[in-house]
């Protein structure tokens, strides 16, 4: 079985949050100055030097596989052979845990989303990178570079690893008419009372307010991640009401696929491989992006700006978006692949179209995970927004 995301923490510890929070943490459309972010000034290398011998990696589940999950998924061992440089990675649970671990200055690089990344450049943890030291950075989509979440003024933060879309699954043989609309978690949720399930993390606030965005225009939501006071009260009160019409909140894409086999959940948020495994378990179930958009993710690998194996880090990047590599690990983990030559290489000929990988058009209607702080992202300067701890607070009340 593939490993997906399974693992990400849907409740995000307060302590770390609060910490992020007083860093300054950003993540907005283009990266721009405009949204009040100013990190450190810190130097991407300008040449690479003698590998170091070993590199120690913070990763998602499914993202750093030597064989040992499975005998069959290793692109671990021909990196270390080719590169002599031995792999030693910690698997984080969260956002949260990955900025708290990166602080520490035991790690060379971290494969980070767009609810982490700006953390660690606005605090000095992640360092740019030279992206002509990667040599095959010039095969990413074009859509993953120079992003909200991974760049600033231009200068990006790292290497793009790959995307997904979070989007609306129902049971076809329960929800009809068949919806097109976010309203049937939010406005028309009642209907399916004790049978919507919706992701369980703070950032899932941002569903709620690029809900609003489309349907509440006096609202003023530009982005669903740059939310003021008015904004975020709206939001925050669309998802107390929607939580009596809850049956279960999900972090676990195996009790998602038991909830919709079993009937317990008939409608909710889900990814591309979770509505994949779904249909294959035998549910009667679709997923696509409603005609509001949906919000996503992006994840990109960053370097400690305390790597004690920069070199070998640089190596690892080059490596995790070669085209053969990023292939296999897309189609383990259930992700659209970042390098363009990776869709000629998946084992499933369909993957990429089933991922839309090469849908520009596709993931323009997707709002990548970003880290609100009170510089609001959309660049208005005459408020401040809600920054992410208070995200944590209000998801806590949310759920009672």
């Amino acid at each position: 079985m593939r490993l997906t995301r399974t693992l990400k923490a849907a409740a995000c510890a307060a302590t770390l949050v609060l910490a992020a929070g007083a860093c300054g943490s950003s993540d907005s459309g283009g990266g721009s100055s405009s949204t009040g972010l100013n990190p450190p000034d810190l130097k991407a290398p300008t040449k690479l030097g003698k590998t170091e011998g070993q590199v120690n990696l913070i990763a998602w589940a499914g993202y750093v596989e030597d064989g040992s999950n499975d005998p069959k998924v290793d692109w671990v061992s021909d990196f270390e052979k080719q590169t002599g440089c031995q792999v030693n990675s910690k698997v984080a649970a969260s956002s949260d845990e990955m900025v708290k671990l990166m602080k520490t200055g035991e790690y060379d690089a971290v494969s980070a989303s767009g609810d982490a990344s700006l953390r660690l450049i606005a605090s000095g943890d992640a360092t740019p990178v030279n992206t002509k030291l990667v040599p095959n950075y010039k095969d990413i989509f074009a859509g993953l570079k120079n992003g909200d979440w991974n760049s600033v003024d231009g200068q990006m933060y790292g290497i793009p690893h790959g995307r997904g879309a979070n989007l609306l699954m129902y049971n076809t043989q329960k929800v009809t008419p068949a919806p097109t609309s976010w309203a049937a978690v939010f406005d028309d949720a009642a209907k399916y009372k004790g049978h919507v399930t919706a992701y369980d993390s703070p950032i899932y606030i941002a569903d709620a307010a690029l809900y609003l965005k489309a349907t509440k225009p006096e609202l003023k939501i530009k982005d669903p991640y740059a939310l003021d006071q008015k904004q975020f009260d709206a939001a925050v009160a669309l998802l107390k009401k929607q939580n009596a019409d809850i049956g279960e909140y999900w972090s676990d894409y195996l009790k998602e696929v038991s909830a919709f086999k079993s009937g317990d959940s008939v409608v909710g948020t889900t990814w591309q491989v979770i509505a994949n495994l779904t249909a294959d378990e035998g549910a009667k179930v679709k997923a696509f992006v409603p005609k509001e958009g949906s919000t996503g993710w992006s994840d990109t690998w960053m370097v400690s700006a305390k790597a004690k194996h920069p070199n070998c880090a640089y190596k690892w990047l080059d490596w995790i978006v070669s085209p053969k590599v990023n292939a296999q690990v897309a189609e383990y983990f259930g992700e659209a692949p970042a390098n363009s030559k990776a869709c000629d290489l998946t084992s499933d000929k369909n993957f990429c179209t089933t991922y839309h990988a090469a849908d520009e058009n596709y993931w323009k209607n997707i709002a990548f995970w970003n880290t609100p702080i009170e510089q609001c992202l959309d660049g208005r300067t005459d408020v401040k927004c809600v920054p992410y701890a208070k995200w944590v607070q209000a998801w806590t009340e949310i759920k009672g």
